[in-house]
């Protein structure tokens, strides 16, 4: 019997409502057959509607089991399968089917129950006994691994513990091994069955550094993925003392806290998903609650005195990381709406912190930003105005209450926290700069005497400047203002930013070449100092940045881009600065290489659109001259030249904030200028661009992914796959570009995808079933009609490679569908190339499924005259192809090869047989060979 796929009912007297119920039943299993396993889901699901008999309900949920089980939901699997074993207790497909998913879940002695209830039903059956005793070994292998681990355990934490082995190799070695044992999940259940969390809690205690470390990297281990476990664990350390870790001196114990948090969080809200169950199904205390008192302890962390900067950092990491919605289709965003009321002003604090001179709260040069972008989240998660209003009111009164009756300090804090704002929901930020009062102090204390001061104001007039609502104001109120500090001000800190600001109002034309804001060389003069700022060793980061900001706008002209990509030393001082500490530099980095390849949006204006804006003394745009494609191209080779790729491969290896969708976005534009032209893609394969690319594809903007994939496309089409992404990389490209054939794509995409995923297809079958998982056939068969012959075409081939599939022939052998019929009239086309690709398909499918030979006399009466202008082509290739489909049908059958011997297809094959050896000969002489084995034919006195 079969026991893999949806079963078969037995016939049985009809019931009211059965017909419905077997079609639908019917229905689902041809749909499991062809793959399509959701659509096979909602056909058993609809039919359990409809008043199903106990028996019947019992075959549904286990076939819903089948699906489960293939689309590796073991969970779900293990459930349906149990709904059917409650009808019917003798369900031996249902109990085979629960316990493959409970071997999965890691339950071994319940699948092995399943199991051997199975053996008893039918002893006989050899995919049981196969199946029992295999997971018997598994059992003896897992008790083997136990047993010799329990010493060990024990062993390790003695040494670990012993003061007498402190700073030893032999102390270094426990702990590496400890948290080695921890990754695999029988290690981490032993360590925990052995006391071992409160053992972990002493090394912690002992607050040694690399014991600390081993300790929390060993509970990362007993946490992931184990609610029940991370619960028990928060209760024992407590989630205070968790949290506080974060707030340590040092940066590895600090970071490896936040991982442990991380996957703390993750645990716990997959427990709320799932409905409080652990991953050994026991029922444990409210995740939702431990989720709210772990972040609630986040956010007290954020305002605490004596906390470290990268502390606090790290908090803000996590919240950006759990708190706002991962998908806005989720309708539930009260987490967010929790965390506005309880801790919005906590984080203002933190945004409206100074780094130098230190204030109450220590933050890092990363702290404001990471504020900003956490902000820019939870505005961006709410749902409707009152929820925005909300926001303005709490910001609103926040600023306020330093603003008024605070003195100076209070006005600086409160101009800190506007600026804070304007970096992240601008809205509110732009709101704030109209309180009563606010801008006109920014302008006043840029003339202040004091540096500290005058950073703070200037920095609030940079920011304001950004948003076009205020650029006309500053336009008009501040350029003298940040002229006159720039020429006269003594300190680089303030003449740096003074300059940003002048750069800013001087780009407000974008890349119109006709809108300038300065005087012709104005905007050189100002891009020559950035680069001599930015090339300065002496200054720190923290204001080199501010150069990096002003090229940022100033490489809109493309003037300045020309003379940047010429300065090699400022390219090469950029690209260290981007693997700095600094981390806020990033967005400038990656806005200044998207100005400088040109991979922003530009569209051509309509020749006849022009003539009319002037005709009607309308502005109309310009494009510089230096803007033309051959200038772009050669600045990018100077970039590639100059290791842009070695520099953007790190910046997305950030762990950082700073490096939000937007920024991903950018460096996606980039790449993808990059890899345009054909010769300059083997440079970025081996600059480590194939590898990052690859987490831009799959995490950012939909612009942003959609550009990354697009550049991974490129890649795959001209190199070898295997190489540019190496090992289990290859199998992560296919999502990406799948992505590419939705209806939303240009026509390039959908093309260049198919090219890229044609290539994939030919390399493996584990990459076919990866495509073919990830739904791509029906976009691809949709492409097959495609009106446009390249796309087609592509499409053609792609599923020419895919059809090495069992399950692509499965499609093409079911009754009912034309795909047969599309591949055979293709072979007939003008399109040579098209044809060569359906011909092949052709081939391919023949020769695995001898059944479809008989089929294609049937789908169309032409089919005869096809084959022979294939076998008479000039084309050796489509020849050899022709020659192949005659062998296939010949070979199929008797009937099919005596159709073919009374035609010309006869005189055709003698002539070929009779040409120089050749594939094609040797085909056309195997055809001839079948006929004569027949008795349809008989050769001539030559033997021939």
């Amino acid at each position: 019997m079969t026991v893999s796929g949806p079963g078969t009912p037995e016939p049985r007297p009809a019931a009211p409502g059965a017909s419905s119920v077997e079609q639908l039943r019917k229905e689902g299993n041809e749909l499991f057959k062809c793959g399509d396993y959701e659509g096979a889901l909602t056909a058993y699901t609809q039919a359990l509607g409809l008043g199903a008999t106990p028996q019947d309900q019992a075959i549904l949920h286990r076939n819903r089991a089948a699906c489960h089980l293939k689309l590796e939901d073991y969970d779900k699997a293990e459930t349906e399968a149990s709904k059917a074993i409650e009808k019917d207790g003798g369900d031996v497909k249902a109990l085979y089917r629960r316990s493959q998913a409970l071997e999965k879940l890691g339950r071994l002695d319940q699948a092995v129950l399943d199991l051997q209830r199975c053996v008893s039903l039918e002893p006989k059956n050899k995919v049981f006994q196969e199946a029992l005793r295999n997971i018997g070994g598994q059992i003896q292998e897992k008790v083997r691994y136990m047993s010799s681990t329990d010493a060990k355990v024990e062993q390790m934490f003695q040494i670990l513990l012993d003061p007498q082995e402190k700073g030893t190799e032999k102390k270094q070695k426990a702990s590496q091994n400890l948290v080695v044992l921890a990754r695999e999940d029988a290690g981490a259940e032993k360590i925990f069955r052995s006391n071992g969390v409160q053992l972990l809690q002493r090394l912690l205690d002992t607050g040694e550094a690399d014991l600390m470390l081993a300790a929390l990297r060993t509970l990362v281990g007993i946490c992931s993925e184990h609610q029940s476990r991370t619960v028990a664990t928060l209760s024992v350390l407590g989630t205070r003392r968790v949290v506080s870790i974060l707030g340590v001196e040092n940066q590895a114990v600090s970071l490896a806290a936040c991982h442990l948090l991380q996957v703390i969080f993750d645990a716990l809200k997959e427990g709320v998903k799932k409905g409080f169950r652990g991953k050994e199904g026991a029922i444990i205390v409210d995740p939702a609650r431990e989720l709210k008192i772990l972040i609630s302890n986040l956010l007290e962390l954020l305002t605490e005195v004596g906390v470290s900067g990268q502390g606090r950092d790290n908090a803000l990491t996590l919240l950006i990381k759990t708190v706002p919605r991962k998908s806005l289709k989720d309708p539930n965003n009260s987490l967010t709406l929790w965390v506005i009321d309880q801790g919005l002003k906590k984080i203002l604090e933190v945004g409206g912190s100074v780094q130098d001179p230190p204030g109450e709260l220590m933050v890092t040069a990363n702290s404001r930003m990471s504020a900003s972008v956490l902000l820019s989240k939870l505005f961006d998660d709410l749902k409707c105005d009152a929820e925005r209003e909300n926001f303005h009111r709490l910001c609103e009164n926040y600023i306020k209450s330093w603003f008024e009756g605070q003195g100076l300090a209070g006005k600086l804090r409160a101009i800190q926290t506007v600026s804070c704002l304007l970096q992240g929901p601008c809205e509110a930020g732009n709101r704030a700069l109209e309180l009563s009062g606010v801008m006109e102090s920014v302008i006043a204390l840029c003339a202040s005497e004091q540096e500290e001061e005058q950073l703070v104001a200037v920095e609030a007039l940079i920011h304001a400047a950004g948003k076009a609502k205020r650029a006309s104001f500053i336009t008009a109120n501040g350029v003298s203002l940040l002229k006159d500090l720039y020429k006269r001000s003594e300190k680089d800190s303030i003449r740096i930013r003074a300059l940003v600001g002048l750069c800013k109002l001087g780009s407000a034309g974008g890349t119109d070449f006709s809108m300038k804001q300065f005087a012709e060389g104005s905007t050189l003069k100002l891009a020559k100092q950035c680069r001599k700022w930015l090339c300065n060793d002496l200054i720190d980061a923290g204001t080199r940045r501010w150069a990096v900001e002003g090229l940022a706008y100033l490489t809109f002209d493309a003037d300045v881009k020309e003379e940047f990509v010429e300065d090699e030393a400022a390219l090469k001082a950029l690209f260290q600065l981007s693997r700095s500490e600094e981390r806020s530099v990033l967005f400038a980095v990656a806005s200044a290489l998207v100005n400088c390849t040109n991979s922003y949006d530009y569209e051509e204006p309509d020749p006849k659109m022009v003539e009319l804006a002037k005709y009607a003394k309308q502005h109309v745009p310009e494009q510089h001259p230096k803007d033309k494609a051959g200038f772009v191209r050669a600045r990018v080779k100077k970039l590639l030249a100059a290791g842009v790729v070695s520099a953007m491969t790190c910046m997305v290896k950030t762990e950082s904030p700073v490096l939000t969708n937007s920024c991903r976005e950018l460096l996606s534009r980039v790449f993808l200028a990059l890899v345009d032209d054909v010769e300059d893609r083997g440079t970025v394969v081996a600059q480590g661009g194939g590898k990052a690319l690859l987490p831009l594809a799959l995490e950012g903007t939909d612009v942003g992914q959609t550009k990354a994939a697009q550049a991974l496309a490129k890649l795959t089409i001209t190199s070898n796959p295997e190489m540019t992404f190496p090992g289990e990389r290859i199998y992560e490209v296919v999502r990406p570009l799948v992505s590419l054939l939705h209806l939303n794509c240009s026509g390039l995409q959908n093309f260049e995808a198919l090219m890229a995923l044609t290539n994939l297809a030919g390399i493996s079958e584990r990459l076919r079933q990866k495509i073919l998982k990830e739904k791509a056939v029906p976009m691809i068969e949709g492409y097959m009609f495609e009106e446009h012959e390249m796309i087609r075409r592509a499409a053609t081939e792609c599923m020419c490679n895919l059809a090495m599939s069992k399950e692509v022939q499965d499609l093409f052998e079911a009754k009912g569908n034309d795909r047969l019929k599309l591949l055979v009239l293709y072979s007939g086309e003008d399109d040579e190339l098209l044809r060569r690709a359906a011909a092949g398909g052709l081939a391919m499918l023949t020769s695995m499924r001898p059944s479809l030979c008989s089929r294609i006399p049937q789908v169309t009466t032409h089919w005869l005259e096809i084959l022979q202008a294939l076998l008479l082509s000039s084309n050796q290739e489509l020849q050899h192809r022709g020659a192949l489909v005659a062998l296939n049908m010949v070979e199929a059958s008797k009937d099919i090869a005596s159709s073919l011997m009374e035609s010309e297809v006869l005189e055709i094959l003698s002539v070929l047989a009779k040409g120089k050896e050749s594939p094609v000969t040797r085909a056309a002489a195997a055809c001839l060979a079948k006929a004569v084995e027949y008795g349809l034919i008989k050769p001539n006195q030559d033997g021939e």
